[in-house]
């Protein structure tokens, strides 16, 4: 799930990797996928992330100033069958324009559907499809929240390099989503009204549809020590992830600026059996996306580990 996030696993235990953990969530064969932090990995899973805290900046363009938006959010994922699971999450948002009072407000809640297609343990390999709702009219307008609902079906993947012959390079992983963001709304048209001299001005804002792209790099090093070569790191970096993100975001319609826009994240994951911490920098692809360097940093929760008898299985029955 978006910022989104979007956007779940689990791996090792606390003082080594245990064979149980390999039926646990994020796992093709002997690969673990670990959750990522600004875009969504292709497991359906039992699991929360909160808090996800995350700090950006925006250029002013126009009349509208520089500001400083800073999201609180939160995911929860259930698995429905072995294969199939819904998500729901929330943002409260805190946007501060420079020079004027700071808004406060949550964001529009978001709804998923998640189904993975397949899985090959051999090529460490996975496919999922979904879609996110983001649902309008259930945010705060003080915040930006829309009036209208965004709908956007999503190819999910993972591939685990642990079937190259290099070694240095069987540690390394990527996972991917491609969508395309349908507004339920072509456009929106808002009137104003000079208190001065009685005269109205009407605007009309158009909704394009938009390509989201984001692709997760990973270097696992519990998988070069588990697999690869034991090359005997200590706790805490025997549980490291080191991974960069990319997201991009594209109008496809409806507006004459088509550019793109995005994010490059480079940070780290922790991971033990119930739960993982990430820590991200958030720094804008190009002028259009923002300045300066944000951050993102979560508690996720492997909700199957630490509520076994609740979590450890799909709602309507399956082990997986």
């Amino acid at each position: 799930m978006a910022v989104l996030a979007t956007p779940a696993l689990s791996i090792l235990a606390a003082l080594a990797l245990l064979p149980a953990a390999a039926q646990a969530h994020g796992f093709v064969g002997q690969r673990f996928f670990p959750a990522t932090l600004a875009t969504d990995d292709p497991f359906v899973a039992d699991e929360l992330s909160f808090p996800t805290l995350t700090s950006t900046s925006s250029n002013a363009d126009g009349e509208t100033p520089a500001t400083r938006q800073t999201a609180l959010s939160m995911a929860f994922a259930r698995r429905i069958t072995p294969d199939f699971g819904l998500e729901f999450g929330a943002n409260h948002l805190r946007i501060a324009p420079d020079g004027q009072p700071a808004a406060r407000g949550w964001d529009n809640v978001s709804i998923g559907a998640k189904y993975q297609l397949s899985t090959n343990e051999a090529h460490e390999s996975i496919l999922s499809i979904g879609a996110d709702w983001d649902v309008g009219g259930t945010g705060s307008s003080a915040v930006g929240a829309e009036r209208f609902s965004t709908v956007t079906p999503t190819l999910y993947f993972g591939k685990g390099f642990g079937d190259l012959s290099a070694p240095a390079l069987r540690p390394l992983a990527v996972t991917g989503t491609v969508g395309v963001a349908i507004p339920t709304r072509a456009s929106t048209t808002t009137t104003s009204v000079d208190p001065d001299t009685g005269s109205s001005t009407t605007d009309v804002e158009h909704h394009p549809h938009v390509l989201n792209v984001g692709l997760a790099l990973q270097y696992s090093l519990p998988y070069l020590q588990s697999q690869v070569k034991d090359i005997g790191l200590a706790a805490p970096f025997d549980r490291m992830i080191p991974i960069v993100e990319f997201t991009m975001a594209k109008p496809l319609d409806r507006v004459d600026d088509r550019r793109s826009t995005g994010t490059i994240n480079p940070g780290v994951l922790w991971a033990g059996q119930k739960i993982q911490l990430g820590l991200e920098a958030v720094i804008p692809m190009n002028s259009r996306s923002g300045h300066g360097v944000g951050f993102m940093a979560q508690l996720h929760f492997f909700l199957d580990d630490l509520f076994p008898g609740t979590f450890g299985h799909p709602l309507l029955g399956g082990t997986r």
